[in-house]
């Protein structure tokens, strides 16, 4: 599992800490990797849809149609549920 965030965003570790219980909750030996998009042109050549976003296998499980150098939300959080998460992971195998 991927995080994308960029500098200054005040929920990437909300994501990445998620995104560890989750992995643990599922029982899967896999790490949270961090990466921090640069650029806004970063940020447009490779499709992030905000920080964080959270890639499972490379893909975005929570789809948006807006890319760019800004904060992202999830409904109405600043990032998926550990369930939202667990969700996606047990249909990821």
């Amino acid at each position: 599992m991927t995080v994308l965030y960029f500098d200054g965003c005040p929920n990437w570790e909300l994501a990445r800490d998620r995104a560890v219980e989750a992995l643990q909750i599922v029982g899967a030996d896999a790490n949270v990797e961090l990466r921090r998009v640069e650029t806004p042109e970063e940020a447009e050549t490779i499709g992030f849809a905000g920080s964080p976003t959270i890639l499972i296998d490379g893909h975005d499980p929570f789809p948006s149609d807006s890319t760019g150098f800004a904060c992202r939300l999830y409904g109405t959080d600043h990032s998926p549920t550990v369930a939202e998460l667990v969700e996606m992971l047990e249909r990821s195998t």
